[in-house]
């Protein structure tokens, strides 16, 4: 029996809901400037799911799309992680729906609640997972936000969209595939900065609780952009370091699609040519931690990934929480 030496990412899948809403429908009702949004954050529009659509409906479609593009059968896939941080339900975890609406009989199932980070984390675990079990472990990431957003706080009502992105991690026994660099970090100083404030345990649901109070707020987004900007580019430097490589060496550079001068700022800070940079934030807007895999995803299928590719990934967000990935394709 081989051992197994590293994972490698064996297919990519995601999904975003059909409706498409336009930067000027949020305009007009924050009272915004024509062309303002773009100007800020360089989203155009975003995708909102339906009334009827459930979190683990996005995501199953998601995690159909990566198990065709891996041809993996289903009842090898041992683990199915989903970063989310808008499950269905508070309790149970929406993970072992999914795994069931996908027909993976012979898979445990967790949710990962690490917000914008969240994916490169359930990356980092599935990794772990495959080099010690030599098993197959399916990632999505996903996130219906539309349902979290406050419509009259401008600050978050102009970012957050729906979407679902999902990755197959695979065995390889090819050491320079799969995660050659990982940094993970956090800074809970900056625990209060994005919240949900109500609904958990130190604030539970009450019958005269504010409207607001379960909807997503930004305390101060200057001091969001400020410090996703340094521990992004904090972790991808280091994660660089882990693998022994420099900018020079990144094929392509996915980071989180939180706002363009965000990640413009953090390719400016580690000297990668702009045109390296995967964006999806015009279309698609910020929907977390599917961000990376949503990315992922429209990149393979616009130019498919080559052998010996090293694609860096990075993201911060809530708690602050984040991190950053090197992977050998």
């Amino acid at each position: 029996m081989s051992t197994v030496r590293s994972s490698r990412l064996a297919g990519f899948g995601h999904s975003v809901p059909a409706r498409r809403v336009d930067n000027a429908e949020i305009e007009a009702r924050l009272g915004l400037e024509p062309g303002w949004i773009a100007r800020r954050t360089g989203i155009r529009a975003r995708r909102w799911v339906e009334e009827d659509d459930t979190l683990s409906g996005l995501a199953a479609k998601a995690g159909e799309a990566a198990l065709e593009d891996a041809g993996i059968s289903r009842d090898r896939i041992a683990l199915t992680l989903l970063a989310t941080s808008t499950p269905d339900h508070l309790l149970p975890p929406s993970a072992p729906l999914l795994a069931h609406r996908l027909g993976l009989a012979n898979s445990g199932a967790i949710d990962l609640a690490g917000a914008c980070s969240g994916f490169l984390y359930a990356l980092t675990l599935a990794d772990g997972f495959v080099r010690t079990r030599g098993k197959p472990v399916l990632v999505v990431a996903a996130n219906i936000l539309s349902r979290r957003i406050n419509p009259a706080e401008r600050a978050s009502a102009v970012l957050f969209a729906d979407a679902a992105g999902a990755v197959v991690v695979a065995p390889s026994d090819d050491p320079d595939k799969g995660l050659i660099g990982v940094d993970l970090a956090s800074d809970g100083s900056g625990y209060d900065l994005i919240t949900i404030p109500a609904g958990g345990s130190s604030r539970p649901f009450t019958s005269c609780m504010r409207a607001e109070d379960v909807l997503m707020t930004m305390r101060d987004g200057r001091e969001v952009f400020v410090r996703a900007v340094e521990m992004m580019s904090a972790c991808a430097t280091r994660a660089l370091a882990d693998a022994g490589l420099g900018p020079a060496d990144v094929s392509r550079f996915v980071p989180h699609q939180a706002n363009v001068r965000i990640f413009d700022a953090v390719c400016d800070n580690l000297g990668i040519d702009p045109s390296r940079t995967v964006r999806t934030i015009e279309e698609h807007g910020n929907s977390s931690a599917a961000t990376i895999p949503l990315s992922l995803s429209l990149a393979h299928k616009a130019k498919s990934f080559l052998p010996g590719e090293k694609v860096l990934l990075t993201a911060a967000g809530a708690g602050m929480t984040g991190g950053a990935v090197l992977l050998s394709i």
